[in-house]
């Protein structure tokens, strides 16, 4: 039990990843619990830090005179995909590689795909000890694909399918998976699927998420590993998998080569093609939307590119619209703003970015979000707002709903008191 500690905690921000990495470890050794959370792309600056933290951790656990400690937990935020305004500068998913390098007795990697399962993760990990816990998160608005007891559930096998999102009926193996890890690799994922049950409802796919990403290596190599037996019955043996993950495609590669279906898995992931644009362009330039996904299951499953020659090219349609469109306006297609193409979510949600689906779909033109509406005002007239804000501000005119902190200009200073109770100090 922690006794005697302030209930309230402490938040301390300064601009030095490893400073703060030193504050942590030093907070983690007088027995409480702390959180790191950093840009995604700045956290390798603590990469030689974290090395020596872990094998600390793993020599401290074999000393029966030393008590455990709480985890050293990061939250990589601000990650790769949402860099709308950093750009190319402030994208490197590759924290994650680095740490399952490390001993697997002491390092966990969590993705969760929205709010829900963050909340049980996060849970989880401030609750564990002598261990070193990434979690990956975006900081921007999403859906909630699952109710909060589902999110535990969900998290507690740490890789599922989600029966909702796919086309399976039970009575036949699944002709493709589609699998996920990574809130915005999900998010593409199931627009996928929704566009091949619409375009394709004849073909059965298997929606497969992944929260634990150690969950894919082998139980001999890491205590939360799959047995073959759970792999492949999760993944098959022989269907092709369309794997959407977060970062760099390769460590997919690399902690499921030894499976069975190894030669039947294809990766889409980050591969350095980045730059200041919108979330969807990123996804776009990088293979990682709905339409690459969708041509991917056409390419890879068996019979499929002969009899879906026509949706592949209504696919391939939508990426090519898209990359005229984002290059002339700089911002997602208004053709098919939020909603259309993509499944309902479950539970609380809210619709953050666009969701373009190809040209034709069904459906009325939803309202445009506001953010949308935000960049159809012209620069000039922002400028112009910014100009009338100033000059009142000059001329000593408050604007509507402003306070007034300081005393009337006609006041003598001798009438200005403050008392100990104000928050607000008296002027000098």
């Amino acid at each position: 039990m922690d006794e005697h500690l302030d209930r309230h905690g402490r938040v301390m921000e300064v601009l030095s990843e490893h400073l703060c990495q030193g504050w942590l470890e030093g907070y983690l050794l007088t027995g409480r619990h702390g959180l790191f959370s950093c840009y995604e792309a700045f956290v390798h600056i603590v990469d030689s830090m974290v090395n020596q933290h872990i094998k600390w951790l793993r020599t401290s656990r074999r000393l029966p005179w030393r008590a455990p400690i709480a985890s050293l937990n990061y939250l990589l935020t601000s990650h790769v995909w949402r860099q709308d305004h950093n750009g190319f500068s402030h994208q490197d998913p590759g924290f994650v590689d680095h740490i399952l390098n490390k001993s697997p007795e002491v390092v966990r990697v969590y993705l969760p795909p929205d709010a829900n399962t963050l909340l049980s993760v996060a849970d989880h990990a401030l609750r564990s000890r002598d261990y070193v816990n990434v979690v990956v998160a975006g900081k921007q608005p999403c859906f909630d694909w699952l109710s909060l007891d589902e999110a535990r559930v969900h998290c507690a096998r740490g890789a599922g399918t989600w029966e909702w999102a796919g086309s399976e009926d039970g009575s036949r193996e699944p002709d493709v998976v589609l699998a996920c890890a990574g809130d915005v690799p999900t998010q593409e994922v199931l627009a996928a699927a929704h566009l091949l049950r619409r375009y394709l409802p004849d073909l059965a796919v298997r929606v497969v998420n992944v929260v634990d990403l150690a969950r894919l290596l082998p139980r001999e190599e890491h205590p939360h590993g799959m047995s073959d037996f759970e792999y492949d019955g999760l993944f098959t043996t022989d269907k092709p998998v369309i794997f959407a993950y977060h970062g760099y495609p390769w460590l997919i590669h690399r902690l499921a080569y030894r499976r069975a279906g190894h030669s039947h898995l294809h990766v889409r992931g980050y591969k350095e093609s980045g730059t200041t644009t919108t979330p969807f362009d990123m996804v776009v330039r990088n293979d990682l939307d709905r339409y690459r996904l969708v041509m991917d299951v056409i390419d890879r499953v068996p019979g499929l590119a002969v009899r879906a020659t026509a949706v592949r090219q209504r696919m391939a349609d939508a990426r090519t619209r898209h990359h005229a469109w984002i290059r002339e306006h700089a911002r997602t297609c208004p053709r098919s703003p939020s909603g259309r193409g993509t499944p309902e979510p479950r539970g609380t949600s809210c619709n953050p970015v666009g969701f373009p689906c190809p040209q034709g779909s069904s459906g009325k033109e939803p309202a445009l979000h506001v953010q949308e509406w935000l960049e159809t005002v012209p620069a000039v007239a922002v400028y112009a707002l910014v100009g009338v804000v100033i000059g009142l501000e000059s001329l000593g005119i408050p604007l509507p709903g402003e306070i007034i902190l300081s005393p009337p200009r006609c006041s003598p200073p001798s009438t200005v008191t403050s008392t100990p109770s104000s928050s607000v100090p008296a002027p000098r």
